[in-house]
């Protein structure tokens, strides 16, 4: 998979929930105690903008109708079978990467 720069490494201090888009795609970068993990920026229950929403932890919580998903493994809390993509995330010269499909 390509990496696609999305920011600097600043733009995301412990505990924040970031969107970020490049191209066609849109992510929530979180940052979980300096880990930072990316996933699908879209809730699938309405489209709502996952990266505009709140990170307790390492729950992203939709910001339209607060379904919450596991940063680190993309299950929805609220519907067992759900499960949004995830996306490995490099950190590089004070640059931050996602892997892109």
């Amino acid at each position: 998979m390509p990496l696609v720069k999305v920011a600097a490494l600043e733009k995301f201090p412990p505990g924040s929930l970031t969107e970020v888009a490049s191209a066609d795609n849109r992510y929530a970068v979180c940052n979980v105690d300096g880990e930072l993990f990316a996933l699908d920026g879209f809730c699938p229950h309405a489209g709502g903008p996952l990266g505009q929403g709140a990170l307790h932890g390492d729950i992203v919580v939709c910001p339209w109708h607060a379904w919450e998903f596991n940063c680190r493994t993309g299950a929805c809390e609220d519907a067992g079978d759900l499960k949004l993509d995830t996306f490995p995330v490099k950190v590089e010269g004070g640059l931050v990467f996602v892997e892109a499909p």
